[in-house]
């Protein structure tokens, strides 16, 4: 664990569907509130009503949320600080993974994946911090992806340049407040099955939600500068991506 000992209160979003939803079920069994938000009310009542149901002792928060809007990201998080009596972990998971290769036609995918995984992960890290500064205490998580290791061909393009652009924003973070009580990490989640990923079939080591989700939260509840999840195979591929030559990574995609 980082420099708290427990993070009781944590806010996730994109917590209506797959990385989102299984860490919200880890953090749960671990005793943990809960403020979650996403797009889908629906989804995020019905999750509130089984996490309630399976751990009774936690409170379930819950926001309808689109971080590209901007101010709702602010008051959103505000109104969750609240009503969970402060925030200790902000989690930044909500993002996009749908994109096509550059000059086939499909700039507005690609601009929408660039705006939802960069701008609003730049929404929900001020919201979070404008929280943590007073306090000189939180951890702040971005969820990038192994991705963003390398520039990536095809339908990834968009995706991991926005990734590598989030990865960038942890570490800046970081180092503005290396000296303060915040802690900033930035996870790298190698090939996890979720919505995001379901209808790809040609997909190395993969791993199924509910594995990927436990690695997740066991790597966040540690607060590393930067994980690589599941660390086995994940962290030797990416060494290793980030030397071999494009040419082969670009086959790795």
């Amino acid at each position: 664990m980082g420099r708290n000992a427990t993070r009781g209160n944590i806010l996730i979003t994109g917590a209506s569907s797959g990385l989102g939803r299984g860490m919200a079920r880890e953090f749960a069994a671990r005793g943990r509130n809960l403020a979650l938000a996403a797009r889908r009310t629906e989804r995020l009542e019905e999750l509130r009503s089984e996490l309630v149901a399976a751990h009774p002792g936690i409170r379930v928060a819950i926001r309808t949320l689109d971080v590209d809007r901007h101010d709702d990201v602010f008051g959103a998080f505000r109104e969750l600080d609240d009503e969970l009596g402060g925030l200790d972990r902000v989690i930044v998971n909500a993002g996009l993974g749908k994109g096509q290769p550059l000059g086939t036609g499909y700039f507005r995918a690609n601009a929408a994946t660039a705006t939802t995984n960069f701008l609003g992960a730049l929404a929900q890290s001020e919201a979070a911090l404008e929280l943590f500064r007073p306090r000189n205490a939180g951890h702040l998580v971005l969820i990038s992806s192994v991705s963003a290791v390398r520039g990536m061909p095809r339908n990834l393009t968009t995706y991991a340049a926005s990734k590598a652009a989030v990865a960038s924003l942890g570490e800046g973070m970081r180092a503005d407040l290396a000296r303060t009580g915040i802690t900033v990490s930035t996870i790298f989640p190698g090939f996890i099955r979720s919505e995001i990923n379901e209808n790809l079939t040609r997909v190395p080591f993969i791993v199924d939600t509910e594995t990927g989700c436990r690695a997740l939260a066991a790597a966040i509840e540690k607060e590393p500068s930067t994980a690589y999840v599941p660390a086995w195979p994940w962290l030797p591929v990416a060494l290793a991506m980030k030397v071999l030559p494009l040419s082969v990574v670009s086959k790795m995609a």
